[in-house]
C-alpha cells in the first residue's frame, strides 16, 4: 500500500517498513534568496519539478545575521553560496554589541514571510523544514577568518555573551518559524569538526547551546500538535559524529561518502533516520547510471529502512538535471 510523504517519513524515522525509501535534495537559490517572494517561488518550483519527500528551505546563510550587520554578495560559487563583504565583529569588544533580536522584524521577519509563502505554494502533505544555524556557526559568520575560535580560546567571556544573545534569538526564531508553517528544522552544525575546534571545547561551549535550541524546537512542535522533525546536518570532513548522534533529533545528514562513518555504520550509532548515500561530487560529476547505482547500494546497505536518499551536503547548483531525475526516479513514484 502506498504511503503519504508524512507517513513514509514517520515510518522511516521509526525504522518501520516503508513502501519505498524517502528521497530529498535541496539547493541554494542565489540572488533569489535576497527576496522573500522570489526565494519562495524558486523553492516551490524545485519541489514541483522533482517531487521530494520533504522540502528543506535553503536561504543564504546571512539571513540570520544580517540584522546584526552582515552583508553578502553572490559571486558565482557553484554551491550557490554568497561571499560576506561586511561583518559587525572585528575585535573582542564587538561581541558585546550582539544583543537579542526580534525574529518577526527586519531580515528575520522577511524570512518568516518566505517560509509562510512557500508553505502556501507546496503540497500540504510535504513536510517543510526551515534552516537554522547553530550559534557558533552564526558567530563564525559575524567575524570571519576563523577568529570565532581564536576568541573562544583567548576572549571567551566576550564571545560567550554574544553566543547567549544568538541562542536566545535562535530559540525565538525557531518558535516563530514553526508557528509560521514550517514542520521542523534543519539544524546546521558548521563548526563541530576537529580541524576547527577540539571535542572538549565543543562539548563545553557549543553543545549546551545546541541542546537548548533543539529542546525548544521539540517543545514548540508539541505545543502546536506537530510531530517533531529535526534534521541535523553535520558539516565538515573531520566532524565529531558522536556528538551529533547524541542529540535529540529525528534525522542526521553528514558527508557520509567523503568521511566516516558510512551510512550503515552511522545508523548503528544514531537511532533515527540517516540521510545521504551520495556525495556532492557524485551528483555533479557522475552519470545517471552511476547515480542510480550508488543509490541502490545505499538502499541495500540499509535494507531499505531508516534512511533517506540524499547528498551529504547541499546539492551544488551545477548538478545535471538528468542526475537529479535519476536519483528521484530510482525509488519510483
Amino acid at each position: 500500500m502506498s504511503m503519504t510523504r508524512r507517513e513514509r517519513l514517520a515510518a522511516a524515522i521509526r525504522g518501520e517498513p516503508v513502501d519505498r525509501p524517502p528521497v530529498a535534495l535541496w539547493r541554494h537559490f542565489p540572488v533569489d534568496d535576497q527576496d522573500p517572494e522570489q526565494l519562495a517561488l524558486s523553492v516551490a518550483a524545485f519541489q514541483s519539478q522533482y517531487d521530494w519527500d520533504f522540502v528543506k528551505f535553503t536561504p543564504s546563510s546571512s539571513f540570520c545575521v544580517e540584522d546584526w550587520g552582515c552583508r553578502v554578495v553572490y559571486r558565482g560559487h557553484s554551491e550557490g553560496t554568497s561571499d560576506y563583504v561586511a561583518r559587525p565583529v572585528s575585535v573582542p569588544a564587538d561581541w558585546r554589541r550582539i544583543t537579542p533580536l526580534n525574529p518577526r522584524a527586519s531580515a528575520l521577519g522577511a524570512h518568516l514571510v518566505a517560509v509562510r509563502r512557500t508553505r502556501a505554494l507546496i503540497d500540504p502533505d510535504v513536510p517543510l523544514l526551515a534552516t537554522v544555524f547553530s550559534p557558533i556557526s552564526q558567530a563564525k559568520n559575524l567575524i570571519g577568518g576563523g577568529m570565532d575560535i581564536v576568541h573562544l580560546r583567548r576572549h571567551r567571556s566576550d564571545l560567550l555573551d554574544a553566543l547567549e544573545a544568538i541562542t536566545e534569538t535562535t530559540i525565538r526564531f525557531v518558535e516563530a518559524v514553526l508557528e509560521t508553517g514550517a514542520d521542523g528544522i534543519f539544524y546546521a552544525m558548521q563548526r563541530c569538526t576537529a580541524d576547527v575546534i577540539s571535542e572538549a571545547e565543543y562539548r563545553e561551549v557549543c553543545r549546551p547551546l545546541d541542546i537548548r535550541i533543539l529542546e525548544a524546537a521539540h517543545a514548540a512542535s508539541a505545543a502546536q500538535g506537530k510531530m517533531p522533525f529535526i534534521l541535523l546536518h553535520l558539516h565538515g570532513m573531520h566532524s565529531y559524529f558522536d556528538i551529533a548522534a547524541e542529540y535529540p533529533a529525528q534525522a542526521l545528514n553528514w558527508h557520509d561518502r567523503d568521511t566516516g562513518p558510512d551510512l550503515a555504520e552511522g545508523a548503528r550509532r544514531f537511532p533515527g533516520m540517516v540521510v545521504g548515500g551520495l556525495s556532492q561530487r557524485d551528483i555533479v560529476e557522475g552519470s545517471p547510471t552511476a547515480v542510480q547505482s550508488l543509490a541502490r547500494q545505499a538502499i541495500a546497505a540499509m535494507g531499505g529502512r531508516r534512511m533517506c536518499l540524499s547528498t551529504g551536503c547541499v546539492m551544488p547548483t551545477t548538478a545535471p538535471w538528468g542526475n537529479i531525475r535519476a536519483l528521484r526516479d530510482v525509488v519510483g513514484p
